[in-house]
């Protein structure tokens, strides 16, 4: 898409967002708000500072992650004004006034303080973002009802927002690309890590959230944190977790890569990437998350009893035991923004036989939600089935012989559509 184009959604965009912010204030019984774009808290004890991303709120109308300082205020009318904070500062780079096409539609003026700007507000005003920047603005600090409206918002994404997903999802496929050959080329987990900050031209701090990349068994840490800088002495698999951001949007994309020669690990990630694009296919509006994850719980079921890891039972009977929740321990997905577990996701509660699921929707055309079915051997969560009375219907010399290689989990970013959905991540990362 040429950025003309580009530029012209994006201006759809703000209109859009003029035209709802105006109805709920109104709504809500307020004159206008006025969002914090925060700022990075200090270090305990010391004089560094953590890297800041940004509001979400903030970030839905500028996408500008990293800017700290800074303020919008929206009224009643639709009207907007931007407060970006530009102090003159021969330490630090100082943030530029930006030139995307949002700023003919936003009046946007520099200020050197780190306070809310020194106006006349109207009577009710509400203030929202993180209390240690807005404690000191008078007006209704982050009012429930407020931030729900505004949460439900973002639940729908407009056209401009998908573009900059489908965008983040290309850079980031990359990304993975260098890193399956880092991997395959013996790296370390460091190594892999660097290879896919190269190929992304993205700082880890700017990254969404911290990539997961993880060797062998460290591919059944569900959230590894680390990065060891030594190779073992025999890979045997890979995962990786890693998005990107394009102008303040994330993608967040996961693989499974087994070394060559691992034939029995090869046939499960084949299984669970049949799975995982059967789940992407269902997507459609109408279709009830909470009953696609349980859907998948079947499919990893299925997957057991085909690599003959589980035994005598059916798939049915394999949910019923919560034998699958052992294999398959986190939720199937996710809403997707300018936060990677972006807001509204949980209408209801997560069930009680899925309290890891981060999504209860049912889905909705604009809707983007990851997909990403996983099957692990994790010992802390398959030792108590191995001593329990079920232990009878587990491999248990085949389980130990694939511990070894930790776990698979793949995912895609995909789009909800008038009539089925849209896979952002396929068309740049196939396989």
């Amino acid at each position: 898409m040429p950025d003309t184009q580009l530029d012209d959604l994006q201006k759809a965009h703000i209109q859009h967002l003029q035209d709802a912010y105006a109805d709920i204030l109104q709504q809500q019984g307020y004159d206008a708000v006025l969002i914090s774009s925060g700022a990075a808290p200090v270090r305990y004890a010391d004089d560094q500072y953590h890297h800041h991303h940004g509001y979400g709120h903030f970030l839905h109308w500028t996408g500008l992650t990293g800017i700290e300082h800074s303020w919008l205020l929206v009224d009643r009318e639709g009207h907007v004004r931007l407060w970006l904070h530009t102090p003159v500062d021969f330490w630090h780079a100082t943030a530029e006034i930006p030139t995307e096409a949002w700023t003919q539609l936003i009046k946007v003026e520099g200020q050197a303080g780190t306070g809310a700007p020194e106006i006349a507000y109207p009577e009710r005003l509400a203030v929202i973002g993180d209390p240690a920047q807005i404690n000191a603005v008078k007006g209704q600090a982050n009012p429930p009802a407020l931030l729900a409206a505004l949460d439900h918002l973002r639940i729908c994404k407009s056209d401009y927002e998908v573009e900059c997903i489908e965008r983040a999802n290309a850079r980031a496929a990359r990304g993975h690309g260098a890193a399956r050959e880092a991997f395959l080329n013996g790296a370390s987990e460091f190594g892999i890590n660097l290879a896919y900050q190269q190929a992304t031209a993205q700082r880890e701090v700017d990254s969404p959230y911290h990539s997961i990349i993880g060797l062998n068994d460290h591919a059944g840490i569900l959230h590894y944190q680390h990065y060891e800088t030594a190779s073992p002495a025999r890979a045997r698999s890979l995962l990786i977790d890693a998005g990107c951001r394009y102008r303040g949007y994330c993608s967040d994309i996961t693989r499974s890569t087994a070394a060559p020669g691992e034939n029995r690990f090869q046939a499960l990630i084949n299984g669970v990437e049949s799975l995982q694009q059967r789940l992407c296919d269902a997507v459609a509006p109408g279709v009830d998350y909470v009953e696609l994850h349980y859907r998948t719980h079947l499919g990893i079921a299925a997957l057991l009893r085909a690599a003959d890891l589980v035994k005598e039972l059916s798939e049915e009977d394999m949910v019923e035991r919560q034998i699958t929740r052992a294999f398959f321990p986190h939720g199937l997905g996710h809403f997707l923004g300018v936060q990677v577990h972006d807001v509204a996701g949980k209408p209801r509660p997560s069930p009680e036989k899925a309290p890891a699921l981060r999504l209860t929707h049912r889905l909705e055309p604009g809707m983007v939600v990851t997909i990403e079915p996983g099957l692990y051997f994790i010992p802390s969560l398959l030792q108590p089935i191995l001593d329990g009375a079920d232990s009878q219907y587990l491999n248990k010399p085949l389980i130990d012989e694939l511990k070894g290689c930790g776990g698979i989990r793949i995912e895609d970013n995909v789009l909800v559509t008038d009539t089925g959905s849209r896979n952002l991540t396929r068309p740049y990362l196939p396989e």
